[in-house]
């Protein structure tokens, strides 16, 4: 029986990426913004709809280059609890406090309604983040910023292709920052990008991203956050399946909600004002032991599926923090995320299903 894990990394037909291999010898540079680096950002951007786009070398340095470019080097950043570590990490990285904001159960981002208490005179800027690429209310966190003078910054690691109103959700925010891990619908293998609307923001990420300096003019403190030509090369790759992969994770998460019983709480993608990627199928128990009971039946039968997010963020150990989030830990208890990528069969999600409805 083959195993079958929650996902599987998309990997474009290997003379393609060896084309792209060929253009790197010939050109014999391998780093430090080259062709295919120039072409990568120039082409995704344009798929997009953005501007001022930087392709760096993870979705974590991302958003602390994000934190930096906007001068958030000390005070308080509300974020969310439910989310990966790296949203969290990269706020105490820069130095800052992070003061959590519960979730809506309803999508898993942060609840607007809950954000104006968490404000004090320390706050800095609001990080929330598009979980499983459900947009956040943007409308009402950019309200709350500008009425606060704070600064926004997106999580949107999850948010490739989404659109919202027509446009890409990565245009929200003064910063938005994406990852482009493997796992990642969209990869480059590693690999993140930073979208800064503002032209004065978007050049000082340029810098900082490059140590700082440009040639031998030095201009403030950077970091590197450099992508490689191969990086660039793998994304370009797969740039022109995206669509097409997009579509076919679809059939896939519709064949989930049509088989799997009302035991199980699935979240319906019915806002017609948003352009969904598919990229993960969450679904929540009624309790963390019924959780356990589920996942222990699908690996007897090789299938593995993921706790996303565990635990919630507010409970990491070395936090000095005893912030409550009720809703968060509640949820991050008992969700798992089932396996969807392409090339996953619909006679896989059947069985899938099958061990699931049986197992209750």
């Amino acid at each position: 029986m083959d195993r079958i894990n929650v996902t599987k990394s998309f990997l474009p037909p290997m003379a393609e990426y060896q084309a792209y291999l060929a253009r790197i010898w010939d050109a014999d540079q391998l780093t430090n913004q080259g062709p295919l680096l120039q072409e990568f950002e120039t082409k995704t951007s344009n798929y997009l709809g953005l501007d001022n786009f930087h392709f760096v070398s993870n979705g974590t340095i991302a958003l602390q280059v994000a934190l930096q470019a906007l001068d958030i080097t000390e005070g308080e950043v509300i974020t969310t609890p439910f989310s990966y570590v790296a949203t969290t990490s990269t706020i105490l990285w820069q130095r800052c406090d992070p003061v959590f904001v519960d979730i809506n159960p309803d999508n898993f981002c942060m609840d607007v309604t809950k954000i104006e208490a968490a404000i004090t005179e320390k706050t800095r800027a609001i990080m929330p983040v598009h979980v499983f690429g459900f947009p956040c209310e943007v409308e009402k966190i950019e309200a709350i910023a500008k009425k606060h003078g704070l600064k926004v910054i997106y999580d949107a690691a999850h948010a490739f292709g989404v659109k919202y109103h027509g446009k890409s959700l990565l245009d929200y925010g003064d910063i938005s920052t994406c990852s482009f891990h493997a796992t990642k619908l969209f990869h480059t293998i590693e690999g993140g990008c930073i979208v800064a609307p503002d032209d004065a923001v978007s050049d000082k990420v340029e810098l900082i991203k490059r140590f700082g300096h440009n040639g031998d003019e030095h201009f403030m403190l950077g970091i590197n956050a450099k992508a490689s030509e191969f990086q660039a090369a793998m994304g370009l790759c797969n740039l022109k399946y995206i669509d097409g992969n997009i579509a076919k994770r679809k059939v896939i998460f519709e064949k989930y909600s049509q088989l799997l019983n009302a035991s199980f709480q699935k979240l319906a993608l019915n806002d017609p004002n948003v352009d969904y990627n598919y990229m993960y199928y969450p679904v929540v128990l009624k309790d963390e032991p019924t959780l356990l009971k589920v996942v222990a039946a699908l690996n007897e039968q090789n299938i593995f599926p993921r706790r996303y997010f565990y635990p919630s963020l507010n409970k990491l150990p070395y936090l000095d923090s005893n912030q409550s989030c009720p809703v968060s830990e509640s949820i991050s208890s008992r969700i798992i995320c089932l396996p969807l990528y392409v090339g996953l069969e619909l006679e896989q999600v059947e069985r899938i299903a099958n061990v699931m409805n049986n197992s209750l």
